[in-house]
């Protein structure tokens, strides 16, 4: 299915922020950071054996943050881009690492607990289902992940860490936030934790007007952490669910042949009044733990499902989904600490089974679902095994190494009833099955330089399977059919240092990453939907650092460069649209070159906090320009944020301005593959305002 979904000088700001934390005062005044503990390896453990490209944000991150939502906060970090569409709670946000763009969602995976919220087919991850007080830490593993977490990777890992009822003590807390556009939130959680047992709960009710006409958004959420510990085993148990309907305004159409520029025009207006989503989740994911003598034992247990429905009106032609989706996932892994050939060795064994059922009805109405037009079923199933090691082959040097096989079976069928209300006019897919393999491989060498500093090198080879929206398709009859794809395969090549012998306080790494039959939507060439693509290469850079400057004001910052281009290649595109699209060295759409992110803490007296950030990304081709021959980009846009917070005992107030200087900017934007200067962009919101309220006690 087809999915559409005033320039700064960041290079001048990258180098003066380097400078600043690289001079002699600078590092002479670098503060002892606390232990780090991630689970790259799906155990935890400390990084300073492990050659990753790593991020780790903390809760007092979290809190300290003026982001309101996790999209905001990882677009913060280096190499990670978040894109909205309306601003509204993350609702239909993306977080893109490494330069994919539009199939961003499809190549970063994200994790909670270790558990996946990527599904097989195009949704994306449900954010606002996992509120900011309710998250431990995150993990974001850049190019790395794909041998320990298989299809989807290409990009990278990000693992979100709930809180654990044995790091909270005993209390309970509750919050209240309003803001601009009429937006009410009311958060509450409980931590009691005894000698063996602990809970940790959590509950958040949200809703908006938005800043858009028809961007109505109501959401709750809630889950529940249980933990047991015994002499030898321990076990975890998570349950979550949240609900969301939300009202979809559409784009703005910009036409200057015709005289329309609805940004300017009508910017919170929209075009789609009778448009909406809604969706439904819920999750429980078991995790059982044994000490076997020199190892350890996990078995991992999952279940996840989903409803949503959805409705577009299409001017006069709607359209209404009804998507029911569920996985069962199985996930054993062995750990074993020991030493063998002379080495300090901690080995991973691990298999992972996952079962997926997917059912869409497609009909004219929400009345006319129980007689849908088209009805598709797909089961698909992913088996895999794969292995880690991590080799302390001297006091300064670790070596990483790991590979992963993967089968994925699917099996897919569409019923079409031409009788059915709306389906005069549609056709139906023959039944199919395909079956493909992806291998992962990595491998990585930690090499301490200097004292607190080391050197990282690395390759490391992913995946990705095509899903089932990317593989159901008008064929060039225009009826539909399963267009089955290879498997997406990405090497990537890294050099990094990092600074900082636990967290580091400055990391800076280079990568390039070639990308072979990489799956893209062909927005030109009829009877084709997405495609396996002609080769790809990105190159980047990534920075980051933070810097005390005394004790009450803390400077910190990211910088990315990014460059994604087809390496060759040509589309051959219709009549309708434009032929033999040239792609060799074209740039790869919705990749900003540049980006620039700062922020800076300061704690003005006791229990009083301020706390500024700003971002700059560069311009960008907008989708379905992957010839880069629109003539126009989605500007380049400068945002800035505050956050004054004030901490009095059990209670704290904050309040926040968002846009502080009310830029009219959009981070979406999408081509006309038929009019020559036609584009539909999302415009985000401008300048506002929220205020909160909390307390907390025993």
């Amino acid at each position: 299915m087809k999915q559409s979904t005033v320039r700064a000088a960041p290079g001048c700001a990258a180098r003066a922020l380097v400078i600043c934390l690289l001079s002699p005062s600078a590092m002479a005044q670098i503060q002892q950071t606390p232990e780090v503990i991630v689970s790259a390896t799906r155990f935890e453990q400390t990084a300073e054996r492990l050659a990753i490209n790593a991020s780790v944000i903390t809760a007092e991150d979290i809190s300290r943050s003026a982001a309101r939502t996790l999209p905001e906060l990882l677009g913060t970090r280096a190499g990670v881009v978040s894109r909205d569409l309306f601003g509204n709670n993350a609702a239909l946000a993306s977080v893109d690492m490494r330069g994919f763009g539009a199939t961003a969602a499809q190549n970063t995976l994200i994790l909670v607990d270790g558990q996946r919220l990527n599904d097989i087919d195009l949704s994306g991850v449900q954010w606002s289902s996992i509120p900011l007080d309710a998250i431990e830490r995150i993990e974001i593993l850049r190019g790395s992940g794909a041998v320990q977490y298989g299809d989807g990777a290409s990009a990278g890992v990000i693992n979100i860490i709930t809180r654990h009822p044995a790091r909270g003590g005993n209390r309970a807390s509750v919050r209240a936030r309003y803001a601009s556009w009429d937006t009410r939130e009311l958060s509450g959680s409980v931590n009691v934790f005894g000698e063996s047992v602990g809970l940790y709960a959590h509950a958040r009710n949200f809703v908006s007007d938005g800043y858009r006409d028809n961007n109505h958004n109501r959401g709750t959420n809630l889950g529940v952490r249980a933990t047991w510990s015994g002499d030898r085993a321990d076990a975890t148990v998570r349950i979550a669910a949240d609900r969301q309907g939300l009202r979809l305004p559409g784009a703005r159409l910009v036409q200057p042949s015709a005289g329309i520029n609805q940004l300017t025009s009508d910017r919170r207006g929209t075009s789609t009044p009778l448009d909406y989503a809604q969706r439904n989740g819920n999750q429980a994911a078991a995790d059982l733990r044994w000490q076997l003598g020199a190892g350890e034992f996990v078995l991992g247990l999952g279940y996840r499902d989903k409803d949503q429905r959805s409705y577009f009106d299409f001017g006069g032609f709607p359209d209404y989904r009804d998507i029911a989706l569920d996985v069962l996932t199985l996930q054993p892994r062995y750990r074993w600490q020991g030493k063998a050939f002379g080495a300090d060795h901690a080995a991973v064994l691990g298999i992972d089974v996952a079962r997926w059922d997917y059912r869409l009805l497609r009909s004219n109405s929400a009345g006319n679902v129980g007689r849908p037009f088209n009805t598709i079923d797909a089961t698909q199933d992913n088996d895999a095994i794969y292995a880690l090691d991590t080799i302390a082959l001297t006091e300064q040097v670790s070596l990483n190494v790991g590979a992963r096989a993967e089968r994925m079976r699917i099996s897919a069928s569409d019923r079409f009833d031409a009788t059915a209300p709306g389906g005069a006019f549609g056709s139906g897919a023959p039944a199919a099955s395909d079956r493909r393999y992806g291998h992962a491989y990595e491998a990585g060498l930690r090499i301490g330089v200097v004292p607190d500093a080391a050197l990282i090198v690395r390759t490391a080879r992913s995946f990705r399977f095509a899903n089932v929206d990317e593989i159901y398709e008008p064929s060039a009859g225009f009826t539909q059919e399963f267009q089955f794809l290879r498997p997406q395969k990405a090497t990537t090549y890294e050099l990094g240092i990092a600074f900082g012998s636990k967290l580091p306080w400055l990391q800076a790494s280079a990568f390039r990453m070639d990308v072979d039959d990489e799956i893209r939507l062909d927005p030109f060439s009829t009877g084709i939907g997405n495609r396996n693509m002609p080769p790809l290469r990105r190159t980047g850079f990534e920075l980051e650092a933070h810097h005390a400057l005394g004790s009450s004001l803390q400077i910190s910052g990211s910088y990315t460069y990014m460059r994604a281009r087809f390496r060759t290649g040509v589309l051959p595109g219709s009549v309708f649209t434009s032929t033999e699209v040239d792609l060799a060295g074209r740039t790869v759409p919705l990749v900003p070159k540049h980006k620039l992110d700062l922020a800076l803490d300061w704690r003005i007296g006791a229990g009083t906090r301020l706390r500024a950030e700003t971002a700059y990304v560069s311009a960008q081709h907008m989708e379905n320009d992957e010839g880069n021959t629109f003539g126009r980009r989605i500007p380049a846009y400068t945002v800035a944020d505050l956050k004054l917070e004030h901490r009095m005992g059990a209670w704290a107030a904050s309040a926040g301005i968002a846009n502080l200087f009310d830029r009219k900017y959009y981070a979406y934007a999408i081509r006309s593959q038929f009019v020559a200067d036609r584009f539909n962009a999302y415009p985000l919101p401008e300048r506002s305002f929220w205020i909160a309220l909390e307390y907390t006690g025993l």
